[in-house]
């Protein structure tokens, strides 16, 4: 499927088969779309197959077929992991537009990618809240650095 027929697929609505063997795209639904494809950066590859997509394109990909359902809340597991440095950069700038928009809960290893997210940072150990507050606080904090660094 291309990048637009991904996004149509995603869109928020009814998924009875009657009306999904009946459905033809409105001009609102074709501009809620563009407007994906504009957030997510992938406006020129609309109609590329996504199986061409580079690793991050495919995750941004994800992220559009998410934000076609409206979700107030986004959760994204590791999103960055295996990209690279440029698809990370860019990564990060799709979530602070979003931020706005949507609540969003990351978790990720790549403190970096984080640091240039984050509002509230929370370090979780052994199933338990072990920090939480700014990037500042958290990696400041004793019980993080004993554990994580082994100090």
């Amino acid at each position: 499927m291309t990048v637009f027929e991904n996004l149509e697929l995603a869109l928020a609505g009814s998924r009875s088969f009657l009306k999904t063997l009946r459905a033809r795209i409105t001009a609102a639904q074709e501009a809620r779309i563009d407007e994906v494809l504009d957030i997510i950066g992938l406006s020129e590859l609309r109609q590329a197959r996504g199986r061409i997509l580079s690793h991050g394109q495919k995750q941004w990909l994800e992220i559009g077929m998410l934000l076609m359902q409206e979700p107030l809340l986004l959760l994204l597991d590791e999103p960055v992991a295996g990209m690279t440095d440029a698809e990370t950069e860019r990564t990060a700038e799709l979530c602070n537009t979003l931020a706005g928009k949507h609540s969003l809960v990351v978790v990720e290893h790549d403190m970096e990618f984080v640091s240039r997210i984050a509002r509230k940072v929370t370090v979780l150990h052994e199933g338990s809240v072990l920090a939480e507050g700014s990037m500042d606080v958290v990696q400041n904090d004793q019980r993080v650095i004993e554990v994580y660094l082994g100090r």
